[in-house]
């Protein structure tokens, strides 16, 4: 590994932290700093020259000014020298605007990979993109990892017997990823019906599927944005007699009124991962947060040997 450097940016310093701590080597020195009109500055402090670089960085809050430093990275590896950049971006921000779903809108997803593209990047790892087919907008490789494995591990730790468990699908875009959490744990899959009223309003109208009377149910979503709508299939199901309900989701974004939402919805624990970090003004009891690094890590250390990532998973 002596050949492997990483360097973190300032979205998610700790994160790289505790990946730099998985494979046993000292996290990069850089120097990054914001002029006084927001600029940013950026120096590499020590040689990279030929060396196999791993860029970790979070395009969260301030999303713009994450994405930039992001960039203004690469360019610094590329014009050290660097034999090759992965950038690792635990959570890729943008993902959502993936499509053109009405007239006269871009597709920034794709704009965002071609941006990185350009500035010189040679491969991206990324966790729970909100799309999987944004790692097509890409025209290099894409390791694209889950963090179903993690949650699932700390939701069996509870011990419930798989009879009392169901997982719902907070709604229909969900449920690919909820009967994937279903299977590994032994549980029953139940979906809940969304339906749509206007672009900021939607309603939970019915439960599909298992009965979760009685039950201890999961609830799986890759973000948790402002909880509006994990909230609101969390009271359906809980209406419909629900012993107790929990949320796991893999990107903390907690934005807008998501802190009051869960505060009233009837969930016990919502657990989600570090891709994020979850600042001090946003933590609740009831919010469990679960470390991605080795996972990360052990991403990292199959591609600085040429191993295969796919094995991560089976």
């Amino acid at each position: 590994m002596t050949d492997l450097k990483i360097f973190s940016g300032r979205s998610n310093p700790t994160l790289a932290s505790r990946i730099c701590d998985y494979l046993g080597v000292p996290p990069g020195n850089i120097a990054l700093s914001s002029f006084p009109d927001s600029e940013i500055s950026c120096k590499l402090e020590e040689n990279v020259r030929g060396r196999d670089v791993f860029l970790v960085q979070s395009t969260c809050a301030p999303v713009n000014e994450s994405l930039m430093e992001l960039l203004v990275m690469i360019d610094s590896c590329r014009r050290a020298s660097a034999e090759r950049v992965t950038v690792v971006i635990p959570y890729f921000g943008y993902a959502r605007q993936d499509r053109k779903d009405e007239g006269r809108v871009p597709i920034t997803a794709k704009l965002v990979a071609n941006i990185i593209e350009r500035a010189g990047a040679n491969r991206v790892l990324t966790m729970d993109l909100h799309a999987a087919q944004i790692q097509g907008f890409f025209d290099l490789p894409v390791d694209h990892l889950y963090a179903a494995p993690v949650l699932n591990d700390h939701f069996r730790q509870m011990d419930y017997p798989p009879d009392d468990v169901v997982v719902v699908s907070p709604d229909e875009g969900s449920i690919k990823r909820a009967l994937g959490h279903a299977k590994r744990m032994g549980a029953r899959l139940a979906i809940v019906d969304k339906r749509r009223s206007s672009a900021e309003k939607t309603k939970q109208e019915n439960i599909i599927g298992a009965s979760v009377e009685g039950k201890v149910c999961f609830m799986f979503d890759d973000m948790i944005s402002t909880a509006g709508s994990i909230c609101g299939a969390a009271a359906k199901v809980a209406e419909s007699g629900a012993k107790k309900i929990y949320v796991g989701a893999t990107h903390g974004i907690l934005c807008g009124n998501a802190l009051a939402n869960l505060e009233a919805a009837p969930i016990e624990k919502l657990v989600i991962t570090d891709t994020i970090p979850l600042t001090p003004d946003r933590k609740l009891p009831k919010i469990t947060v679960l470390s991605v690094a080795p996972l990360l890590g052990e991403a990292i250390k199959r591609i600085h040997r040429n191993e295969s990532v796919s094995r991560l998973f089976t």
